[in-house]
């Protein structure tokens, strides 16, 4: 099963269960373009990454809190390009709300970020920052909830 984690914002983490890889892809705005260029942007990497991995069965990300404002609309907007990018491939879908993610990471549903880091460390990744230390949690979480799914 081929797996695609995402820890959705400006600066996406991403993590895969194909050769269990990460990094992190940003979806900046240049000076003088459209808002709407971030969410183009993510849709040509989703297409990139689709082609990459060979398909994708599955894409999990982590369903964040809205605080309002432009972090929001950005997080809103990439989730729905994920959506429909998702629903577009016949991909499933699988959000997992912040303090659930933490909780299993670390035991803490609202442990920091370096606690985040560590967790992914202890797990035996190497994040380049948070985002990327979410998305590999993500995976993980990911891995080990359908693993214990009964089969259908």
């Amino acid at each position: 099963m081929k797996i695609l984690a995402l820890d959705l914002a400006t600066k996406t983490g991403w993590a895969t269960s194909a050769g269990h890889t990460s990094g992190v892809q940003t979806f900046d705005v240049k000076r003088g373009e459209s808002p709407g260029m971030r969410f183009l942007r993510c849709r040509a990497w989703l297409n990139d990454m689709l082609q990459l991995l060979g398909g994708i069965d599955i894409i999990v990300y982590e369903q964040a809190h809205h605080r309002g404002g432009a972090a929001t609309a950005c997080c809103v907007g990439l989730v729905s390009t994920v959506q429909a990018f998702a629903a577009e491939h016949g991909i499933e879908l699988m959000a997992v709300h912040t303090g659930e993610l933490k909780r299993w990471a670390t035991g803490k549903g609202n442990a920091n970020k370096p606690a985040m880091i560590e967790a992914a460390r202890a797990r035996g990744w190497v994040p380049f920052d948070d985002n990327e230390a979410d998305a590999e949690l993500l995976l993980e979480y990911a891995m080990a909830t359908l693993q214990e799914a009964p089969n259908e």
